[in-house]
């Protein structure tokens, strides 16, 4: 059980922290998510995918990788709901349509500078936190 989770049950925090805080079947999934993209090399396929569609010899030469590695990564990440697909003729093409993954993905390529550094300032557009009582 988490920090926030036990302070609910003690009561703790008030009615807003309660609406504001996602539910424990929100948190599984997005940490299947992220545990899905941990991979460079899954979240790279995830990331040209978000640019242009593609099959897996192509994916494979973009990620430097061999077809048959791309191609069980592809597997884990179409049954993780992270990457869609569709048959043309004899190829199967590969496509990244939900719009959250494409923004997530590109939100945090914004974040990560060439060189590796991160970004020096938080976006504008987020809202500011609130403080802890």
């Amino acid at each position: 059980m988490t920090g926030w989770q036990r302070d609910l049950e003690d009561g703790a925090a008030d009615a807003d922290d309660r609406d504001a805080l996602p539910t424990s079947a929100q948190v599984e999934v997005a940490a299947e998510t992220f545990r899905m993209l941990s991979s460079s090399t899954r979240l790279l396929i995830v990331r040209i995918l978000v640019d242009a569609e593609h099959d897996v010899t192509s994916l494979a030469e973009l990620a430097d990788a061999s077809v048959q590695a791309v191609s069980q990564h592809l597997a884990k990440l179409r049954l993780a709901g992270l990457v869609g697909s569709r048959r043309e003729g004899r190829r199967v093409i590969y496509t990244v349509d939900d719009p959250h993954v494409v923004t997530m993905v590109e939100e945090i390529f914004e974040h990560i500078a060439p060189d590796g550094s991160l970004a020096p300032d938080p976006d504008e557009r987020r809202p500011q936190r609130r403080s802890r009582r």
